[in-house]
């Protein structure tokens, strides 16, 4: 669900954030979160968009609440043991929510959490198991039509591919050693049948709707501010300069390659896996 704030300030005026009551909440409050499991967090070392010379690579980052990286298990390669939802959490390094799994041998994994998991349920990941939601088996043991996720490109990589919130990919069809998936920028391709991946689609739909509402938000991010070509000199932009406002007429980055539209996806990559271009 999402919250539309009141304003009472200049910064709540455009804001809207989730709620997140799927949440798992600490005791009776509604508001205190569940710490995360300390075995699974691991110190993130922050780069700011710099590389190892100290030359800046990827531009707007930098600042940013300090957050722990949460160790998430995309291979989910514990098989034949079943796992019982603990908590569903915020994840810092994700659009997407977590699940804490307590598995029967008493080992505990983070995994992508699925829309309609709830505490108490019971997942597997073996070919074998039943379907539910964030059960994990390989594409040949999947049914054709199911809502997947959390998707290998290659076996036994863990999964790459539907990671982000909401997304979902779907199973169309079986054929000679491979499956037929549909992607959710609409692109229809290949994938090994071995390839395991998740049923459901990844929770937190409603990510995309969320309005920040202050720049200082953003701040919090990482994100520092960006500004706009047109507003610069011809120096430091191709866009920049001219007589009055204008829109920058050929779209190009500040190293003057062109975009929105050009591709730079490399030729050495094949593409006979692809049936469908997502662009078509």
């Amino acid at each position: 669900m999402l919250k539309q704030f009141r304003p009472r300030t200049a910064g709540q005026r455009h804001l809207i954030l989730n709620t997140h009551d799927e949440l798992t909440r600490e005791g009776k409050s509604k508001r205190a979160a569940v710490k995360p499991e300390k075995s699974l967090l691991q110190k993130k070392v922050r780069t700011n968009g710099r590389n190892h010379h100290g030359h800046i690579t990827c531009r707007h980052k930098g600042g940013g609440h300090k957050r722990f990286y949460r160790i998430v298990d995309f291979l989910r390669e514990k098989e034949a043991v079943p796992a019982k939802v603990a908590s569903i959490e915020y994840d810092p390094n994700r659009t997407a929510l977590i699940a804490l799994l307590n598995y029967a041998d008493g080992e505990k994994r983070y995994v992508i959490a699925p829309q309609g998991l709830k505490i108490g349920d019971t997942i597997t990941n073996h070919d074998e198991g039943n379907f539910n939601v964030g059960c994990c088996m390989r594409l040949k043991a999947m049914p054709l039509g199911s809502t997947i996720h959390n998707i290998e490109l290659r076996p036994g990589r863990g999964g790459q591919l539907v990671r982000s919130a909401g997304l979902s990919a779907q199973l169309m069809a079986k054929s000679s050693g491979y499956v037929t998936l549909k992607m959710p920028s609409g692109e229809v391709r290949m994938v090994n049948e071995n390839c395991k991946a998740t049923f459901g689609a990844v929770s937190n739909p409603e990510r995309n709707l969320r309005v920040e509402g202050k720049a200082g938000r953003s701040r919090w991010k990482g994100i520092r501010p960006t500004v706009r070509g047109t507003a610069m000199n011809p120096v430091d932009h191709p866009h920049g300069g001219g007589e009055g406002k204008h829109n920058g007429y050929l779209p190009q980055t500040p190293w003057a390659m062109y975009t929105k539209g050009y591709r730079t996806r490399s030729k050495r990559k094949s593409n006979k896996m692809i049936i469908k271009d997502r662009r078509k």
